[in-house]
């Protein structure tokens, strides 16, 4: 068992030798050491300890599952991105040292070995990720820092043109919260959008622009509390477009990521699937998976919150609505997430509602403030 109380480093050998597992465990007394006779057990303990595991020495000849199966695994799963692995077998060919090295190990020792060597590289490759986990972790702080001035910027933009159609602030929030639950069970279903942790992120932030473009619609229109007539439907619109176009205006920004996909759902997201959307006419894959997401998002919350000119439909209801194509036609595999979160989604969507008031205030006092101003 690993003792995290005695904050030693854990080493697993996978070895099917017994006393070349016992030479390792000698050699590395300084450790906490795990062992596996054959790569199967091997891939045992990772799945048991993750990233508790510090290091791995790995033979390449073993029955069951040999080293070469192990290093596919562990790259499969990600899991030789932060766990180093020393390759220690007495197989010299040139070729192999090679398929070892391209499946990522950090070093290959010969045998027979000495014990100074092994205990050296070892303390090295340690020594190494160490620092290269401080590394990454100054940068992901960096990062996150400023993807959260990022997020505090587009919020404060958001409510104001929310504060301007006279809503609360919650349209903005649900948006963002069925973006990333939709975002995320697209990812887990296909690569067809090749979709990371960092495009969920970026697009969910960038979702809150959406309607940016309202803030240049006319009071009467946007505030209206009945059907709007085709002339102010039209007016309407047009808020996609000019949104867009205020983000393109941002010369100095325009390379920038959140620009670029905040560019798209503003553009793109009155469009549907079977092209009988605006302002393009976009069809299928031609809409952006971030505008199409968001989309899907909007209409939702459309739907299951009140308006002036409407009360709101029951979460249920609303599903229904959108399956049924009342509300145009959306990307298949999208209608399928739908379905699979709806019940994490209706209970967001409750949890957001009770939090709104007290985290929001400070924001909606920074946005009567501007507007004042």
């Amino acid at each position: 068992m690993i003792n995290r109380e005695e904050h030693k480093q854990t080493i697993l050998i996978v070895d099917d030798s017994m006393m070349n597992r016992s030479i390792l465990a000698d050699i590395l007394e300084d450790y906490e050491i795990l062992e596996g006779s054959n790569g199967e057990e091997g891939i045992e303990m990772l799945e048991k300890y993750g990233e508790k595991i510090d290091m791995v020495l790995l033979d390449i000849v073993m029955p069951v599952m040999d080293g070469f199966e192990v290093l596919g695994t562990m790259n499969r799963h990600h899991w030789i991105e932060n766990i180093p692995v020393i390759m220690i077998s007495a197989e010299d060919d040139p070729t192999l040292v090679a398929k070892a090295y391209e499946l990522g190990v950090t070093d290959y020792i010969s045998r027979p070995f000495d014990s100074l060597v092994v205990r050296r590289r070892v303390v090295n490759a340690l020594t190494l990720y160490e620092k290269q986990k401080k590394l990454i972790d100054m940068v992901v702080e960096q990062i996150h820092e400023k993807e959260e001035s990022n997020g505090v910027m587009v919020m404060v933009l958001s409510h104001i043109v929310e504060f301007r159609n006279g809503e609360s602030g919650l349209h903005v929030i649900h948006i963002k919260l069925m973006t990333e639950l939709l975002l995320e069970c697209l990812m887990r279903k296909t690569d067809q959008y090749k979709l990371t942790h960092s495009d969920i992120q970026l697009i969910s932030t960038a979702s809150a622009l959406h309607d940016i473009g309202k803030i240049s619609i006319p009071e009467e229109v946007i505030n209206k509390p009945g059907r709007l007539t085709n002339d102010e439907f039209e007016i309407m619109k047009t808020h996609s477009a000019i949104g867009a176009a205020m983000l393109k205006d941002l010369l100095e920004h325009h390379n920038e990521p959140l620009i670029k996909v905040a560019y798209e759902i503003c553009r793109w997201h009155h469009e549907r699937y079977n092209g009988r959307g605006y302002p393009d006419g976009l069809e299928g894959e031609e809409i952006p998976i971030s505008a199409q997401v968001v989309s899907l998002a909007d209409v939702y919350d459309a739907l299951t919150s009140e308006r002036v000119y409407k009360k709101a439909f029951s979460h249920e209801k609303a599903v229904d609505m959108i399956l049924n194509g009342e509300c145009g036609v959306f990307n298949p595999l999208l209608l399928e997430c739908l379905l699979e979160v709806q019940d994490q989604l209706k209970k967001g969507m409750g949890d957001s509602a009770m939090g709104h008031s007290s985290d929001q205030q400070d924001v909606r006092n920074m946005v009567q403030n501007l507007l004042h101003q």
